[in-house]
């Protein structure tokens, strides 16, 4: 018995010195003390109840799974709406998108293919200079180009008369009606009877005379403003007598701020002429610097898609152009309807191709090489909903020349929102008309009609349709209006000069 008794003492001290041991050693961080041991020196229990525990709380968790396991099996269906409808939320299309992008090039791949087996290469760029020039010793549009610094002069003068106060602000709007009259007047004067003037030089030469008419008439009423403002302050006794102005440079461009009458000088001027804006400023945004890479992507877009825009019209547009006169003579009027729906295609593609050369490539190779801050020359007009959003849109600097010189006076002086409205498509028509009937030396008013026209249709699409259907409206307007005008200008001028020369030889023959 007293073996068995000792036998026992030292078997619980070898445990005890073991635990003690172990106890040890987990303090030290030698051996890491297991979960379920932690939890029973924390909780002052036993492992083996820990662990019972544990299990205890794992099998409702158990439980749980398995019965979402057999709903699943029992239920597949949850309440969701079709991708395609507007109710689902659902706007990742790039799919469908690259499908119409593939779809379109090979659609007009064979349109392409077809067009060169059916005509040959048509393309000549020595062609295109005759459309400028019908004599290579005369220049009569880049003559009426540089006579219009003439008017330019007139201006600048004007102005620097009406600030020292030589002349009264009267005989100023007097001579500034002369000038501008003079301006619309005086080049179209010129196309009509030069008989050099191609229609393309009338068309280049009454656009540039169009641009000066527009930013002089911004010039005058800027500088009027300025002019109020000063004599407003002189009668309040200000500290300040000079014309507000807000730097807004874009960048860290250090550029002395101007005020009025500082800005009337020769480089302020011409800055503003060859500036991509029609609305005078003193005090322009300026870019900190010239991108040299951005100057010069924007170059070689310009080069490309001038040659794709010859290309395309020589290859594609004239001969469509050609073959439509028959149709139009014998007044077949399913024919007539083909012939359209045939030029739609490459007019409407060589005028998506003219807006990014225009307003994207050109205007930026202008802002950057001037410094000119405000790039925002459009809009996410291919958005549109309604025609006026449109028109709003598409072409930013002829817009806000409409809105601060044209519009808003307007509705200042007590004109309905209506008729101000209707008085900006009254104008724009008027020069739409303007640069077509003049360089092709007749009056058929089809410009004019087609942009009076977008006042219904703005009405029409404005009041019965919404959303999609307002921009399908939009994209149709631009798709068929376009190549029913151009269609209209060509067959008449076929027509007229058809005449003509048949007239003519009949002169001969008698």
């Amino acid at each position: 018995m007293g073996d068995k008794h000792e036998n026992g003492s030292a078997t619980r001290r070898r445990r005890t010195t073991i635990s003690g041991g172990a106890s040890a050693k987990r303090a030290n961080g030698s051996t890491p003390a297991s979960g379920a041991e932690e939890r029973c020196l924390r909780n002052g229990c036993g492992a083996a109840n820990g662990g019972a525990k544990a299990r205890e709380a794992e099998a409702p968790a158990r439980k749980e799974k398995s019965g979402d396991a057999a709903d699943e099996r029992l239920s597949c269906h949850s309440l969701q709406e079709s991708l395609l409808s507007s109710a689902s939320g659902y706007s990742n299309y790039r799919g469908i998108l690259n499908w119409c992008v593939v779809m379109l090039v090979l659609s007009n791949a064979r349109l392409f293919l077809e067009n060169l087996i059916k005509y040959g290469i048509l393309v000549d760029p020595i062609q295109v200079i005759s459309l400028f020039l019908k004599d290579p010793y005369s220049w009569p549009a880049p003559c009426l180009v540089i006579a219009s610094n003439a008017f330019i002069m007139a201006a600048l003068y004007t102005e620097r008369r009406l600030s020292v106060g030589t002349i009264s602000e009267a005989t100023g709007t007097f001579l500034y009606f002369i000038n501008l009259s003079v301006i619309l007047c005086f080049p179209a004067a010129t196309v009509l009877t030069v008989t050099s003037m191609t229609s393309v030089g009338g068309v280049f030469a009454l656009g540039v005379y169009t641009i000066v008419f527009l930013k002089l008439y911004s010039y005058m009423d800027v500088n009027r403003w300025c002019r109020e403002i000063r004599k407003a302050k002189a009668r309040t006794l200000s500290r300040s007598h000079s014309c507000p102005s807000v730097s807004r440079a874009n960048g860290a461009a250090a550029h002395a701020l101007v005020t009025y009458p500082g800005n009337l000088t020769h480089r302020d001027m011409y800055y503003f002429m060859f500036a991509p804006t029609l609305c005078y400023e003193l005090n322009f945004p300026r870019s900190s610097r010239i991108r040299k890479r951005f100057l010069l992507r924007r170059l070689f877009e310009m080069l490309f898609f001038t040659q794709l825009l010859v290309g395309l019209i020589q290859q594609w547009m004239v001969p469509t152009i050609q073959n439509s006169m028959k149709p139009f003579q014998d007044m077949d009027f399913s024919r007539m309807v083909e012939r359209l729906l045939k030029l739609a295609v490459p007019n409407h593609f060589i005028w998506l191709v003219f807006f990014y050369w225009f307003f994207h490539s050109s205007m930026n190779f202008v802002a950057e090489l001037m410094q000119f801050g405000d790039r925002e020359f459009y809009r996410d007009w291919w958005n549109s909903e309604t025609v006026t959003y449109f028109w709003a849109n598409w072409n930013i600097p002829v817009h806000k020349w409409c809105l601060r010189h044209f519009y808003k006076p307007m509705l200042q002086r007590g004109v309905n929102k209506w008729v101000a409205q209707t008085a900006v498509f009254l104008v724009s028509a008027f020069f739409h008309e303007y640069l077509v009937s003049i360089p092709l030396k007749m009056f058929r008013l089809w410009a004019f009609m087609g942009m009076m026209a977008q006042i219904p249709l703005a009405w029409f699409v404005g009041r019965f349709l919404r959303g999609n259907y307002g921009n399908a409206a939009m994209w149709m307007s631009l798709i068929i209006g376009q190549p029913i005008a151009v269609l209209m200008y060509v067959h008449d001028y076929y027509v007229l000069h058809s005449s003509q020369a048949q007239g003519g030889e009949r002169g001969v023959e008698l």
